[in-house]
């Protein structure tokens, strides 16, 4: 058909064969995209964890700029997402955070999310705007569901309590409803303060507790964990999986697979699905 409008210059046709090749080739990537996520945890929804590194406001700032993009991805796609705990930063940002995500092939596109994110922008905050480096971490845990049986001994378990707090140190509620568990064996700690019910709290810890043991055998059955404790205990230099460029140039660089974007600010708002299918095909080399 194009072919042929070319031959006629039939301008209606050629833009018309045109458009249907744009969609076919989207459709294809599409496809190609959900060929990939055939892993056994890929369909599932996926709890998004985020830690600001050392450097106080600045990397809490950059933080809660992440949990932004996470989110905003989220809301661009019509899924569903819930804030399970957060802990505010002292005078901006967020020192942690944990959200669920629900939705289809979650886990599958977000996985390769977990790593260091590194900024690099003039500070905000800096009287003197100074050029500053920041860094955050953030991990990805399936969300498991009831056909996948992980047990959990009680002797296992440390349970802790504490009174919810929200931004300002105001408190959500005057009770010890905030849930911390830790898992002795592993070292996993998880925590909820988003219900004013200690034991709905509880019930959200198992999960993600779950989740994360889960995930953790998981990786080590496809041995690909990676020494993920280390990267943990050190969030900055020489470990970053993406820069995030605001000054001198502006972009945005996936240091795995080279990918690169020339527009952050539409990455820091949400545009992020170029980046996700170049590291599942990085991933199915």
């Amino acid at each position: 058909m194009y072919n042929l409008a070319l031959e006629e210059n039939n301008q209606i046709i050629l833009k018309e064969t045109e458009k249907n090749i744009l969609n076919l080739h989207k459709n294809i990537k599409k496809n190609e995209v959900k060929c990939f996520l055939s892993n056994e945890a890929d369909s599932l929804d996926a709890y998004l964890e985020i830690h600001a590194g050392a450097g106080g406001t600045e990397s809490q700032d950059w933080a809660e700029m992440l949990r932004r993009m996470y989110t905003k991805w989220a809301s661009s796609k019509n899924y569903k997402y819930q804030l399970i705990s957060e802990h505010k930063g002292d005078e901006a940002g967020i020192k942690s955070s944990t959200i669920k995500i629900v939705g289809n092939f979650i886990y599958g596109f977000l996985k390769s999310e977990s790593g260091i994110h590194r900024l690099v922008r003039i500070s905000p905050f800096d009287s003197g705007a100074r050029r500053h480096t920041s860094f955050a971490s953030v991990w990805v845990y399936p969300v498991i569901d009831e056909s996948i049986k992980i047990e959990i001994q009680d002797k296992d378990l440390r349970i802790d309590t504490y009174r919810s707090s929200g931004a300002g140190g105001q408190h959500v509620n005057t009770t010890d409803s905030a849930v911390r568990i830790t898992h002795l064996p592993t070292k996993i700690v998880v925590q909820c303060q988003n219900d004013r019910s200690q034991h709905k709290n509880k019930e959200t810890c198992i999960s993600m507790l779950k989740a994360r043991l889960y995930e953790y055998e998981l990786k080590k059955k496809e041995q690909k964990l990676k020494n993920s404790e280390e990267l943990k205990s050190d969030i900055g230099w020489g470990h970053q999986i993406r820069s995030y460029v605001l000054h001198p140039y502006r972009m945005v660089k996936d240091n795995r697979t080279n990918f690169e974007s020339s527009s952050p600010d539409k990455v820091l708002d949400g545009e992020i699905d170029e980046f996700l299918e170049s590291s599942l095909y990085k991933l199915n080399d």
